[in-house]
């Protein structure tokens, strides 16, 4: 996502957000974000008009990972990204959650599988496989461009 968009989502200034990223350059590896080419960045302000003489953007924006989103909400001092930063914290809590209930759930699955002999193997082998497409994430809905 391109910092425009994101400071709207944080309801923070584009120019507060890039500042925040600037100086805290170190939480911002590559893979994080990076800011558009000079080509890229001629071809997003044609497509989208911006004038000439005053106003419009002179630099080229900072585009975002979804690393890199998540690691604004905790740089960022608007009430939204403190409200975001808190619901990320959460997620990761309830995926620490969901793992741990599945290594479990894989312990107990082999265990039964020792006691009882080979004819219950087709069984437990399609418990495993609903296991593993249980655990796999649906695609997200893009957001932005």
């Amino acid at each position: 996502m391109l910092d425009k968009d994101l400071a709207t989502l944080y309801q923070v200034e584009t120019k507060a957000l890039v500042q925040a990223v600037q100086r805290n350059r170190n939480r911002f590896p590559p893979d994080f974000m990076f800011q558009l080419s000079v080509q890229e960045f001629t071809a997003l302000r044609s497509q989208i008009v911006t004038s000439k003489g005053r106003g419009g953007r002179r630099s080229a924006p900072y585009a975002f990972t979804e690393h890199g989103v998540a690691m604004l909400s905790s740089v960022l001092r608007s009430e939204r990204a403190v409200e975001i930063n808190i619901e990320v914290i959460r997620a990761f809590v309830k995926l620490r959650q969901l793992v741990a209930s599945n290594a479990e759930l894989a312990i107990r699955l082999s265990h039964l599988e020792q006691r009882y002999d080979s004819q219950f193997k087709v069984v437990f082998d399609a418990i495993r496989q609903l296991m593993s497409d249980a655990t796999q994430v649906p695609p997200k809905r893009r957001i932005g461009f």
